[in-house]
């Protein structure tokens, strides 16, 4: 009677190994700020959210239409806060790529349409860099050439201003040239007149 508890006991341990053997490993739980970006994006399709914010046309990657609008709308709502840089230094940390020059397209191999189960592989990157990614500076250096931009219009506006100073400074002294030449035409003109009417008289006294 023991030997065939014992065998029940043993064969109950083997079928417990063998279920163990077939399963996968646990999957590692996604992180909040993946999820909370995962779930604005879908949760952006269903309220018809897509001018600010949505995936891309092959759910590969998303694409922030709107900055401005998703820092005052969408941020606050699922992160607090509404700092569009910040947010982009996050996606930074877990690789993803910005893919596109021309707007805020971001792509990540792990992070698409329909895939929510993959999040949990996306990992954290062990060191943050310490500068900011290429696209961040980017957007420094045209902050930087906008500020250089503004500058140069303020000196020309200033030149503007000066040259328009001197043109009405120049204009006055014309009018007075042209005054002058007024008042000296008047007297030839007087003295023209004089002449004429003393030749005349002349004339007269001989005929």
């Amino acid at each position: 009677m023991a030997e065939n508890n014992a065998l029940e006991l043993n064969l109950g341990l083997g079928n417990n190994f063998g279920g163990h053997v077939g399963q996968s490993p646990r999957q590692r739980c996604p992180a909040p700020f993946l999820l909370k970006t995962y779930d604005l994006l879908e949760e952006g399709e269903a309220e018809n959210s897509t001018k600010i914010v949505s995936w891309n046309e092959e759910g590969t990657g998303f694409v922030v239409w709107s900055p401005a609008e998703f820092s005052e709308l969408t941020l606050p709502r699922y992160f607090k806060h509404n700092n569009f840089s910040s947010f982009i230094r996050q996606l930074n940390t877990y690789g993803f790529k910005k893919t596109s020059s021309k707007r805020w397209e971001f792509k990540h191999e792990k992070f698409q349409r329909g895939c929510r189960h993959m999040l949990g592989e996306i990992t954290r990157k062990k060191c943050e860099p310490s500068v900011f990614p290429a696209y961040l500076k980017s957007s420094s250096e045209e902050n930087a050439t906008s500020s250089t931009e503004e500058n140069n219009q303020q000196q020309q506006q200033q030149q503007l201003m000066e040259e328009n100073k001197n043109l009405k400074k120049e204009r006055l002294e014309l009018q007075m040239q042209i005054d002058e030449c007024k008042a000296l035409e008047m007297k030839l003109m007087a003295c023209l007149s004089q002449y004429m009417e003393t030749t005349q008289n002349k004339v007269r006294r001989l005929c």
